[in-house]
């Protein structure tokens, strides 16, 4: 899902424009020289040509506008007749601020050439976080879409990860609170854990059982090391081989089922509470179920979505929108609400975002056929 790069050390002047961009600079600032003849002569103003070239190309371009610019003031000095001395000031000038300028050129690359690196690592980073998508078994076909609030940092708190197991599929989508380093901290243990006890547990509550010890460890480090504890709301669903999904809700938002033209929210009942806060509750967190039939989408979001607002403070109406493209795969309908939300919020949403579509086969398979891909 991260956009490519360009390339370290690429320049961004093609050389063909490059060369024809500096003789016509050359050209245009001598003719008007000549045409015009005034006392205050033009040309000397060639020497801020290599200053534009090292903002915009590589070392050695800047080098070169810098050496055929101290050839044309030069050149130009002599020809009109100036002193010696004259000459060899000009010519001292040109040469100075040439070599200035390839100098900041070399400090601008490096700089890119750093930021590039850091980029690779962090897109490194997302491709931990954030599962290369689409994917599909032989049961459902899933999509989505990851848009952190900072879009340069490419990573943030929201999460979600799906795992095609021997008995069906089981996704979670999580919120860690809070952003930053910490937040993804948390959020990488969230994944890790879930990877492993999505095929290591046999029902849904020792997957949610397993985050919530893993919540708890992280926060105890986190007191530990000067850092306040986090919470995680999530969503966790076991989708079997038959029509009816199980599904543990931690303090997230519900999901919403797509069919036959109409889109409506899961009622799930009260969430409970999220990962991290089990302690505090005096239950434990109950399954709930509901109908998943095939030819239905499933769409799973954070609350970068729901919260985002408008100009006037009006909240993004997603279960209202989603009639709207309910008759669409899961790429196109992950797309179309990420960029509905954009206009609606009049630009990048200030939250982190993440959305994930599920959509049915026509056909369950038998139970007990692993999925593709296992």
């Amino acid at each position: 899902m991260a956009r490519e790069r360009r390339r370290p050390g690429r320049p961004r002047i093609p050389t063909p424009a490059f060369a024809a961009g500096v003789l016509l600079v050359t050209a245009v600032v001598i003719g008007l020289d000549l045409v015009t003849g005034t006392a205050v002569r033009l040309f000397p103003l060639l020497i801020f040509l290599p200053a534009i070239v090292s903002g915009l190309g590589t070392v050695r371009q800047t080098a070169a506008a810098s050496a055929w610019v101290l050839l044309v003031v030069a050149g130009t000095t002599y020809f009109l007749g100036a002193e010696l001395d004259d000459n060899l000031i000009a010519a001292g000038f040109t040469a100075l601020f040439g070599v200035l300028s390839v100098v900041g050129c070399r400090y601008r690359v490096r700089r890119e050439e750093e930021v590039d690196r850091l980029r690779s690592s962090a897109s490194a980073l997302q491709r931990l976080i954030v599962r290369p998508l689409p994917l599909r078994t032989a049961d459902v076909e899933v999509d989505g879409l990851y848009q952190p609030a900072t879009e340069d940092t490419l990573v943030g708190g929201d999460m979600y990860e799906v795992a095609a197991t021997r008995d069906g599929m089981r996704v979670l989508i999580a919120d860690v609170q809070g952003k930053g380093l910490p937040a993804i901290g948390t959020a990488l243990v969230v994944l890790g854990s879930f990877r492993e006890a999505a095929y290591r547990e046999a029902t849904l509550a020792g997957v949610v059982d397993a985050l919530e010890k893993s919540v708890v460890r992280q926060n105890t480090f986190a007191t530990q090391t000067g850092e306040r504890e986090r919470f995680v709301t999530a969503l966790v669903l076991d989708i079997g081989r038959d029509t009816e999904v199980e599904a543990i809700n931690c303090g997230h938002l519900a999901p919403y089922v797509i069919r036959d033209g109409d889109a409506g929210q899961v009622p799930l009942g009260d969430p409970a509470v999220p990962l991290g806060l089990a302690a505090l509750a005096a239950e434990p967190r109950a399954v709930a179920r509901f109908a998943f039939p095939p030819g239905a989408t499933l769409l799973l979001c954070t609350d970068g979505v729901t919260e985002a607002r408008d100009s006037g403070g009006t909240f993004y109406p997603l279960g209202r929108r989603l009639r709207a493209w309910a008759a669409d795969p899961p790429a196109r309908l992950a797309q179309a609400v990420g960029a509905d939300l954009r206009e609606f919020t009049g630009g990048t949403p200030r939250d982190d975002v993440a959305i994930l579509t599920l959509r049915r086969t026509a056909r369950v398979a038998a139970r007990g056929t692993a999925p593709a891909g296992e």
